[in-house]
């Protein structure tokens, strides 16, 4: 376990007085929560820019883990916050309280800093101490016997997992179910057919109503829920319970099945006095097999494993059933069995599991991470509890550095623990709302590195997932990055043609984030960034196109270009001459509004020609190079004839050039070029010579402005001494990255910043723009909007971008403003 950074609160003074009295103003229970999409939720007693202690309550930030000095508040509770949630794909937020509040939050567009309240229910004279999501009902995993499978369909299977509440038909509804103090189950929907509504209801989760002081809630395998509950008192069982909710005729019906309970060993508890159950916790969300209890006593902790197991139980021969042959069959029951246990001298304060399990085995591998009230963390594997690694807070800096405020602290106090969901990072808050981020080890091989096929798998199963791979890029090696990088390619070449198409955008995603943590890989991101951006385009433009014979389905205008441009063909007038105009015809005002989307095409096309003899100059290098992509640049042709045939419906939507003779026409010379470029293996000298010449007859523009970001993720990473040490609102100096382009000799040149998304320059320092805390790129808050061409552009791209940081990918406002796109 290495710590990455831990983030800490400003202080007014460096005194060792007034830091205890800081500490004594702002400590508290804090809470912390992970989403799929590596977005932490955590809350504070005070907010973190109040440096005197006046705004005591509870408060509920959220922040990147790739920009985590980034923070902003969601809301402020005057009741304490007991329950932090997020839902399946990262999407909502449920916060409850002491006083019986729950509320629903989400992102408004996409934004990180500005959140919506989707709903809010009062249960009055509850302490809520639990809370979960309805499950979806999907369910991805790795199958363990096929893990060295080629084809993704076989080695990845959608398990059959109901959703936990259904409309009619199946489909999967939307709410959370809650567990207070007091033993009531309530449940919150919002019903989204007909008049939306928002439907609360409660029952008791047992024939009476008991005092409960440690919950945990988990999805069983027939749509259900499966509740673990304490009364504090190593005398009282742990109890379970299933749960189920069904919606009927816009009513809700909570029902509720006690299933088999169980006693701590009674050895350990009388031989150390453990009195207090602490802690329960289902070691996968979505595995209602396993249990982990901790309790507390004068003399540290016990922390046990118990299993549910199936067990024949003999039985009277009066009560056996009849059966036919010799020996009747056993009776069977379901018991809960001790496993393993782990003692430690200190206290537990908190224990977190994994949030799911990736592959088919049964029992499912998996860490059981331990905070002790000493500052030790503690990561235990879940077969036999034993310890495969261990940290401490107040050991993370190194005695060779001079003290500074934030060091003096004698003693850091963990508060809460919430590990990723690929379970590579682990995330901890201290009672001062401080962030502590640690890199765990692979679970495949518990106290092993990082391993190439291990970081594959992982990426693959993002792939098909949709979940973020942010933690696994800070878990991997700088010497890994290549070699990982090449296999998860030639992984993804071998699928099946449907299967790349339908997961092509999130496969340039995760190879673009691969290639960016690297200094000499810079230059390939920007080549996939520009590819995803040409593929984008080629999809906008070709959806606009219409055939004039509604009965050919087959073979639209897209299909006819295609075919068209297989012929050796280097005058675009001779392409135009077989192509039918009018299925390419679109109205003039739809065309001025993607006139920055065709200026980006043919500056991509100059680009990429004035840079050919260069590349050819430096030989053959490994990665991926757009200039060797002859499909992307096929895809390039059929857009400028496209852009082309365009040009004669409407001239201002064309590309505007700044040319040193108005003889030279543009358009007509890049086609030419770049299919000279395709026909031939090797670019002869007479094509290397007219490249050369290009920025003599025409003017090349930037087409990638080298954009800097401060973040985590990032080459910069690899040269820091770790822990980094962090401070809310202060972008650290050290973790300042800026790449590297190598722009094409004499090309124009410019300061202004440009939206990455509509490819229009915003000048040189725009009022407000929202920055990619994955990639450092900037796009406009709002967006002109004047067709229904550009808006569904904005969208869908925007729906592509969020597969970066799936991503989630994450971004920030300029002027401390956060967002994802």
């Amino acid at each position: 376990m290495d710590l990455i950074y831990a983030l800490f609160r400003k202080h007014s003074t460096n005194s060792a007085k007034s830091l205890q009295n800081f500490e004594c103003l702002h400590e508290g229970h804090t809470l912390c929560s992970v989403s799929s999409q590596n977005i932490v939720a955590f809350s504070t007693t005070t907010e973190l820019e109040d440096l005197s202690g006046k705004t005591w309550g509870s408060h509920v930030y959220v922040a990147d883990l790739n920009t985590p000095w980034y923070s902003h508040k969601v809301v402020s509770n005057k009741a304490g916050v007991t329950a932090l949630e997020w839902d399946l794909p990262g999407e909502k937020l449920l916060i409850a309280d002491t006083a019986g509040n729950v509320q629903l939050w989400g992102f408004k567009e996409h934004v990180l800093n500005e959140w919506v309240s989707l709903a809010t229910a009062s249960f009055p004279g509850e302490h809520i101490l639990g809370a979960a999501f309805f499950h979806n009902g999907k369910k991805i995993s790795l199958v363990s016997e096929k893990k060295d499978n080629l084809h993704y369909n076989e080695k990845f299977t959608h398990l059959r997992f109901p959703p936990s509440v259904r409309y009619f038909g199946g489909r999967p509804m939307e709410g959370c179910l809650v567990i207070s103090t007091t033993g009531m189950v309530g449940v919150v929907i919002m019903s989204r057919e007909g008049n939306p509504q928002l439907i609360t209801t409660s029952n008791s989760l047992g024939s009476t109503r008991n005092r409960i002081t440690a919950v945990d809630i988990c999805y069983g395998k027939n749509g259900h829920f499966l509740v673990a509950v304490s009364s504090g008192s190593v005398s009282l069982p742990i109890q379970c319970f299933r749960v189920s909710v069904e919606h009927t005729n816009e009513k809700c019906v909570i029902m509720s099945q006690a299933l088999p309970s169980f006693f701590l060993q009674s050895s350990p508890i009388k031989e150390n006095q453990y009195r207090h159950v602490v802690q329960l916790k289902f070691v996968v969300r979505e595995d209602a097999d396993s249990l982990v209890v901790a309790a507390n006593g004068d003399n540290g902790c016990l922390v046990e494993i118990w299993e549910l197991r199936e067990k024949p139980l003999p039985i009277h021969k009066l009560f056996q059933s009849k059966s036919h042959s010799s020996q009747p069959e056993p009776f069977k029951t379901v018991l809960w069995q001790h496993q393993s246990h782990f003692m430690s001298s200190s206290p537990v304060v908190c224990i977190t599991t994994s949030k799911l399990s990736i592959t088919t085995t049964m029992p499912p591998p998996c860490y059981v991470m331990v905070a002790l009230a000493d500052g030790s963390i503690h990561c235990l594997y879940r077969d036999s509890l034993k310890q495969v690694a261990t940290a401490s807070l107040n050991q993370v800096w190194r005695q060779e550095e001079a003290p500074s405020s934030k060091q003096l602290k004698t003693c850091l106090r963990i508060s809460h623990l919430d590990m990723s969901w690929l379970g590579c990072v682990l995330v901890a808050a201290d009672t001062l709302g401080q962030l502590y981020l640690y890199r765990l080890l692979p679970i495949s091989e518990p106290g092993g590195p990082m391993t190439v096929p291990y970081a594959c798998t992982l990426l693959e199963y993002c792939l098909v997932t949709g979940l973020d791979w942010w933690d696994l890029l800070v878990s991997l090696r700088p010497s890994m990055m290549d070699t990982v990088c090449e296999r998860f390619t030639e992984s993804f070449n071998r699928q099946q043609t449907h299967v790349q198409q339908f997961h092509y955008v999130q496969f340039l995603n995760i190879k673009t984030s691969l290639y960016r943590l690297t200094v000499n890989g810079q230059s390939k991101a920007a080549d996939l960034t520009n590819l995803l951006m040409l593929h984008s385009v080629a999809t906008a433009f070709k959806s606009l196109l219409r055939p004039s014979d509604l009965s050919s389905h087959d073979k639209g205008p897209a299909e006819r270009l295609s075919a068209v441009m297989m012929d050796p063909l280097t005058d675009v007038d001779k392409v135009l001459l077989r192509l039918e105009a009018k299925e390419f015809t679109v109205e003039p005002s739809t065309l001025q509004s993607l006139q920055q989307l065709i200026q980006w095409v043919a500056d991509l096309a100059l680009n990429l020609l004035a840079r050919l003899p260069e590349q050819r100059q430096a030989g053959k290098s490994s990665g991926y190079e757009l200039l060797r992509d002859y499909k992307a640049l096929n895809t390039l042709r059929e857009l400028l004839i496209i852009i082309r045939i365009w040009g004669l419906l409407r001239q201002s939507c064309l590309p505007v050039f700044v040319r040193s003779a108005e003889t030279v026409d543009v358009l007509s010379l890049l086609f030419r070029l770049l299919s000279r470029l395709i026909q031939s293996p090797e670019p002869d000298e007479t094509l290397l010579d007219e490249c050369c010449l290009l920025p003599n007859q025409v003017m090349i523009p930037q087409l990638n402005p080298p954009t800097k970001i401060v973040a985590v993720a990032s080459p910069a990473l690899f040269y820091q001494s770790l822990p980094i040490q962090l401070e809310f609102g202060t972008d650290p100096e050290s973790l300042l990255f800026v790449p590297d382009l190598n722009p094409v000799e004499g090309a124009m040149q410019t300061e202004q910043t440009v939206d990455s998304i509509r490819h229009i320059y915003l000048g040189k320092q725009p009022l407000m723009v929202k920055q990619c805390c994955r990639c450092g790129c900037k796009a406009q808050v709002q967006s002109m909007t004047r067709t229904a061409a550009i808006r569904a552009w904005g969208s869908t791209l925007g729906k592509i971008l969020s597969l970066w940081w799936s991503l989630a990918d994450t971004q920030i406002f300029s002027d401390d403003i956060l967002c994802f796109d």
